[in-house]
């Protein structure tokens, strides 16, 4: 009799969509796997004893050494990939003051930058966050419009919450 092969546990993910007052996003090269080498935006596993918003928080802080503030949710989806599973909520943040908003790469981005929306196309993004990014875009133009639901299908399944 073959063994079946064990199920990665699911662990629960906090990113946030952050946007400068250009309206750039904020952007990290992925450093390790999951999708090493792509580009997301800042993020990682909630710690026992931390609310979704302080795990926002404190990993933007920890990847770009960016202080933010975390808004509403605007998407939620679920990502098996290389032997990972992750339920991930992402939030809409803004950074904190105005002005001048350098980051640095650390913890486990490989890079760190702002980007204009018109200019994402050349980067090669983690599967499915295209669309998370846009419904991120039309609630910080639009409080109140919603974000997205993922329905477990292949990344780009969403439902409108």
């Amino acid at each position: 009799m073959t063994s079946k092969p064990h199920a990665p546990t699911p662990a629960t993910g906090v990113a946030g969509v952050v946007f400068d007052d250009q309206g750039r996003v904020l952007l990290i090269r992925r450093g390790r796997p999951p999708a090493q080498g792509l580009w997301s935006v800042p993020g990682g596993k909630q710690r026992a004893g931390e609310t979704l918003a302080e795990t926002c928080r404190r990993e933007i802080a920890e990847e770009t050494g960016l202080v933010v503030t975390v808004g509403p949710v605007i998407a939620v989806v679920e990502r098996r990939i290389e032997g990972f599973h992750y339920v991930i909520i992402d939030f809409l943040a803004s950074p904190v003051g105005q002005g001048n908003y350098a980051v640095q790469a650390a913890d486990d981005a490989a890079e760190a930058r702002w980007v204009a929306l018109r200019e994402l196309d050349p980067y090669p993004l983690v599967e499915g966050l295209r669309p998370v990014i846009d419904a991120a875009d039309r609630v910080r133009q639009k409080p109140g419009s919603g974000g997205l639901c993922d329905r477990g299908g292949s990344g780009s399944d969403f439902v409108a919450l």
